[in-house]
């Protein structure tokens, strides 16, 4: 193993959900010392305008269904540019180790034997709960909180048990195009169709939108609202203390009627 080989490092970095004011004082001495940036296509540009100017910019954006960069084809990118000397941080959206696909990275290139440091960011569940006044706990309605992906090895194929209902809150990521199924397939499972629900959209980035409706009404509130990813989606009671707009008409009506 050569010298340039034995002291190779991949910083992975939690950009946090948009706002650069969200980042760890770490990831933005990262960000200034890089040589190469390899980041996620939904990184905002204000967070990538804190790097080196010198440092070079590789976006591998993934889209659902549509991944420009196949995730080996990362790691490989990750592994050469590191055994070639630069300094690299890998820039992922919210934190590496939730839905970000950290795990696998760090697993590739531990395999190479390079050096990794994982710096934490504010996941997308944290930052936009918290721009919506959403508190995803709290003594009077949850005492429990979950994350699940919506559209991971396929929504039939998770188990969601337990996960949503009277003082637990569910919080669903990439749930924007498979939100008919994901109301349907909780409310199968026994949660209330007037369960309360919020869609935060783009949360801490401009356009932020904070919208609440019931559970039986989620898919019909994406196809009216046009809500468009990155999206989270809330799910339970701790919803009714947030700053969200009602977006169903008589929306108090209706839950009283489905309860």
């Amino acid at each position: 193993m050569s010298h340039a080989a034995s002291k190779a490092a991949v910083h992975l970095v939690g950009a946090g959900p948009g706002d650069p004011g969200l980042l760890t004082l770490r990831a933005a001495e990262l960000l200034r010392a890089a040589d190469v940036i390899v980041h996620d296509g939904l990184v905002d540009g204000r967070i990538l305008a804190l790097a080196n100017p010198a440092a070079r910019l590789i976006s591998v954006a993934k889209s659902r269904s549509r991944h420009t960069v196949p995730q080996s084809g990362i790691n490989a990118l990750l592994v050469a540019e590191a055994q070639a000397g630069a300094r690299v941080v890998r820039l992922k959206g919210g934190d590496p180790f939730i839905f970000g696909r950290g795990g696998e990275e760090v697993e590739a290139l531990r395999a190479a034997g390079i050096a990794v440091e994982v710096v934490p960011g504010i996941s997308a569940a944290i930052g936009c709960a918290a721009e919506a006044m959403l508190p995803l706990t709290h003594r009077e309605a949850a005492s429990a909180v979950s994350f699940v992906a919506g559209q991971c090895k396929g929504l039939s194929d998770q188990d969601w048990s337990g996960l949503a209902g009277v003082g637990r809150t569910l919080v669903i990521y990439m749930g924007v195009a498979t939100a008919d199924a994901i109301a349907d397939k909780l409310i199968a499972d026994g949660v209330s169709p007037a369960m309360p629900v919020a869609v935060l959209e783009n949360g801490t980035r401009a356009g932020a939108r904070a919208l609440r409706t019931l559970l039986a009404d989620l898919g019909g509130l994406m196809a009216r609202e046009q809500v468009r990813s990155p999206a989270i989606i809330v799910v339970g009671d701790v919803v009714v203390r947030s700053d969200a707009e009602d977006r169903l008409p008589g929306l108090a009506a209706r839950a009283e009627a489905l309860a």
